[in-house]
């Protein structure tokens, strides 16, 4: 028997030997063996193989055998050999990952940690590489470098275990996150150092970066600041401001980063001559008239993209899909004036071939065509897409809306507006206890589908209950039962209602309801809603209730009958619902108590917000409110109907509800009239940067309310001023205020500090 093998281990550690020292006889093979596996089919080593049986063997088939066989990744060791005609492979196989441990992992889940092994192929049951974990070992720090652990590090403990398998052990220190230690611009002199930092969403460790992290380093977040300064300067006049250099070191403990940034300021430039040349799909005079700046101003890069974009929107208008408005600046460097001249190139006016609609897997087709204001087969117009945009926004059903107009192949004139959303659970349970002040407990549990079945309508299941009123109620609304947008919905709802617990009288009420509403809209931020509403209303009283209580049940009943009309306009231009810094909100509402009810009465009422930022994170909100309600017939406002002003939702330093006429217990009986007015100025919460969860302000209110028998005089309002404090919390709405009456009576009930957690229905 003669045996010639050939290992490549051998040959690399001969490898100044040539390889013609271990020639081979050519021979024919007859057979084909294969030595050594434990877990890999032979079939797997037979396909790598470049000989088959039959075919001629020699040096550089082997060759060729060996490097096949390695590079599958499966084998430690290989050898090939003749046994006469039989080939024979001996290898010796790789071990397979059995088990991963994962020891001193927090910040990251174990699941997470897996799934970035994974990324690596470094996963149990697969082949046991080292090269393959060292790069599983750099991703896993990767993943901590981006949540800004630096100090990271990890340790790999590698243990054999039978039927030659191999553990795995990952040791993690965490480490303490990075953060930032100074932050340095180099060649400022127009501007103070402090006033640019403040532009920078990034910042060194404070007292509310435990919140914010914004003193955790992020290189996308650097390059957004550093264009916030770009901008910030040549908004200013500073055409030539540029950003020589960034430089960001990091401590030998790798828990402190500096960052410094090298700027040139440049000089100031004016504004010279504004001038227009193209083809004036628009007048000039119109198009001017959307420029703005002037000759003589101080530039600003702001305006003049604006500018560009004003008219491009305005030649949108007309059916100009690509109208293309460039401004090309004339620059004076000796006499720092900047003139510009509007290119205006129309293009072909345009119209819309079809609205293709993609991404809504649940949303039917036909709730988001109803909001497009764009049409097919009309001319384009661009106003009317980027309002389509903004009412798909406002829907609330999408994580995102992107909107595109391709042009239609071979159809120059054509575009297509093709609709891409990606949606997002609209359904929600929740589960959760509130804080009021004067509510006391509040606990909530609610399930609602805002987009139910993919239809557009709104169901809701709720119930709340606090120390003084317990509600559970249905509701569906469908805000297109007609195709003109006329909304339809229908609640029932049983509520108990007990004051005593609010220092608001000695009894206690149980109501059984429901009402359908309807709502026609008038513009796009005007709407009309009617509604139509029947209660069962039972009043419990004691020999402890209130005399007027009891002086309304033995006239009218203690079991009360209520069919109410209702009505109101809103108009709504806020720039947003939750965080509003310009525009107004308006509404006026009535409410008539029907022929057989109990009682018949008619309540108006009138709410208005106006928003207004005269600089940058200052916003002024004036709040102004009234109501009245009068019976008529010869009929009589019911109590359980009148107004109560005081309070974190009203006159805050004062018990809510307390600021009208007492009863005999000194518990307030609330009014036929009410008036309430606040001068609020709201600014971010230091420290907070560009988070629009959390608001501070300081704040003048004033109110009253006054009952039937009372006149009306504007000496009874009192007063309060103070400060507040907002925050949009994963859990709700958070309300504290601090406030100090400035004029009230002997007999109103003072609560200097004021606080709600939650939502109080």
């Amino acid at each position: 028997m003669k045996l010639k093998p050939i290992s490549l281990l051998l040959l690399a550690a001969l490898g100044s030997l040539p390889f013609s020292a271990f020639a081979i006889d050519p021979v024919t093979i007859r057979d084909i063996r294969v030595e050594g596996l434990q877990r890999t089919d032979p079939g797997t080593v037979f396909n790598y193989l470049p000989i088959k049986v039959g075919g001629r063997f020699d040096d550089g088939v082997a060759r060729d055998a060996i490097k096949a066989l390695f590079a599958t990744g499966f084998f430690d060791d290989v050898r090939v050999e003749t046994e006469g005609d039989v080939l024979v492979v001996t290898v010796e196989e790789r071990p397979t990952i059995a088990q991963i441990n994962i020891n001193g992992a927090k910040l990251l889940e174990k699941d997470q940690i897996r799934t970035a092994l994974k990324s690596q192929n470094f996963a149990e049951g697969r082949i046991f590489q080292q090269d393959v974990l060292d790069a599983a070992v750099n991703e896993l720090k990767q993943q901590y470098f981006t949540r800004g652990r630096y100090s990271v590090d990890v340790k790999t403990t590698l243990t054999k275990l039978e039927r030659n398998r191999m553990g795995v052990q990952f040791d993690i220190s965490e480490g303490e996150v990075a953060r930032i230690k100074r932050i340095n611009i180099v060649g400022n002199k127009v501007f103070n150092e402090s006033k640019l930092l403040d532009l920078f969403s990034l910042t060194t460790s404070g007292w509310m970066t435990w919140y914010t992290k914004t003193d955790q380093y992020s290189k996308p977040k650097l390059t957004a600041d550093l264009e916030k300064l770009k901008s910030y300067y040549q908004d200013r006049g500073y055409l030539d401001f540029n950003v020589d250099s960034t430089q960001v070191e990091i401590s030998e403990n790798k828990e402190e980063i500096y960052l410094n940034v090298n700027i040139t300021e440049g000089e100031k430039y004016t504004i010279g001559d504004v001038k227009f040349a193209g083809e004036m799909a628009v007048p000039e005079d119109e198009l001017r008239k959307l420029v703005e700046f002037k000759s003589g101003e101080v530039f600003s890069r702001e305006k003049v993209t604006r500018s560009s974009s004003n008219i491009a929107e305005r030649l949108g208008k007309e059916g100009y899909a690509f109208a293309n408005v460039n401004p090309v600046p004339e620059i004076d460097h000796q006499k720092h004036v900047a003139a510009f001249t509007f290119y205006v190139d129309p293009g072909r006016k345009t119209y819309v071939r079809r609205i293709n609609i993609s991404g809504n897997a649940i949303t039917r087709d036909e709730v988001i065509r109803r909001e497009m204001r764009q049409m097919e087969a009309a001319p384009y117009d661009g106003a009317k897409i980027k309002r389509s945009k903004q009412r798909l926004e406002q829907l609330d059903y999408f994580k995102d809306v992107n909107i595109e107009t391709p042009v239609v192949p071979d159809a120059v004139d054509q575009v297509d507006v093709n609709v891409a959303v990606t949606e997002k659970k609209t359904g929600s349970f929740n589960i959760g206890a509130g804080y009021g002040q004067s509510e006391g407990v509040i606990l909530i549990a609610s399930l609602s589908q805002a987009n139910f079945l993919g239809s557009g309508k709104t169901v809701a299941l709720e119930a709340n209950t606090s120390s003084s009123n317990t509600t559970y109620s249905l509701g569906v609304t469908n805000p297109y039962a007609t195709p003109d947008g006329i909304s339809f919905g229908w609640n029932l709802y049983t509520r108990k209602y007990n004051p005593s617990s609010i220092d608001l009288g000695s009894y206690h009420t149980n109501s059984k309801g429901g009402g359908v509403s309807f709502g026609l809209p008038i513009s796009e931020e005007n709407r009309v809603n009617l509604t139509l509403n029947a209660e069962k209303l039972n009043i419990y009283t004691d020999t402890n209730s209130p005399q007027y209580v009891r002086d309304y049940v033995s006239r009218m009943g203690a079991d009360n009958k209520i069919f109410t009309l209702g009505a109101n306009w809103a108009r709504d231009t806020r720039d947003s619902a939750s965080y509003p810094t310009m525009g107004a909100y308006h509404k006026i509402s009535t409410e008539i108590e029907t022929p057989g009810s109990t009682t018949k009465y008619v309540k108006v009422g009138t709410e208005n917000q106006f928003f207004y930022s005269p600089i940058d994170n200052l916003t002024t909100m004036w709040n102004i409110e009234a109501g009245y309600g009068k019976a008529y017939g010869g009929s009589e406002l019911p109590f359980y109907k009148n107004y109560f002003v005081g309070g974190i939702g009203s006159v805050r330093g004062f018990k809510s509800g307390s600021l009208s006429q007492m009863d005999e217990y000194s518990n307030a009986m609330g009014g036929t009239r009410r008036f309430v007015n606040n001068f609020e100025f709201l600014v971010p919460m230091p420290g907070m940067k560009d988070d629009k969860s959390m608001r501070l302000s300081a704040f003048v209110d004033s109110g009253a309310a006054w009952a039937e028998s009372e006149k009306l005089s504007l000496g009874d309002l009192r007063h309060s001023a103070g400060v507040a404090f907002t925050w949009i919390s994963p859990i709700g709405p958070i309300k504290l205020s601090v406030a100090s009456p400035l004029k009230k009576k002997s007999s109103d009930k003072v609560e200097k500090f004021q606080f709600q957690l939650g939502q109080v229905f």
